[in-house]
């Protein structure tokens, strides 16, 4: 059993930045890999980034490659998400998930492969 509770979003100016937390709780937080989603008003959740579990490993969507940044520190069974650079569209609730691991990036870039999903945080960010 993993909790996963984000933290760190907020309203932003366009081309400013943020960096969100996802803080889990459960023995086994280093053995899952780690994704962030994102769902905006009336559009359906997409994925954001992954990371595997030794944190050597990521993956991000086009949308936010070069922008975004992903990381995690299993000592503090925490993973981060820098946001840069942040545009309008990227307005959104951030979400970040823990899935078991998987060697096809299509499925870890699938939201229905996690097993466990934080509350959310939002991100807002004006132009």
């Amino acid at each position: 059993q993993v909790k996963l509770v984000e933290s760190g979003g907020g309203l932003v100016q366009a081309g400013g930045s943020l960096r969100l937390s996802c803080a889990a709780s459960g023995r086994t937080f280093s053995s899952y890999v780690i994704g962030w989603f994102r769902q905006a008003p009336g559009k359906e959740r997409e994925f954001v980034a992954v990371i595997g579990w030794s944190g050597g490993s990521t993956y991000y969507a086009d949308s936010v490659k070069g922008r975004f940044t992903i990381s995690r520190e299993n000592a503090r069974n925490t993973v981060y998400l820098q946001l840069s650079s942040l545009k309008p569209e990227d307005t959104a609730v951030y979400y970040c998930a823990a899935g078991k691991k998987a060697d096809l990036i299509v499925v870890l870039t699938t939201a229905s492969w996690y097993d466990y999903w934080g509350q959310g945080t939002q991100v807002t960010v004006s132009s």
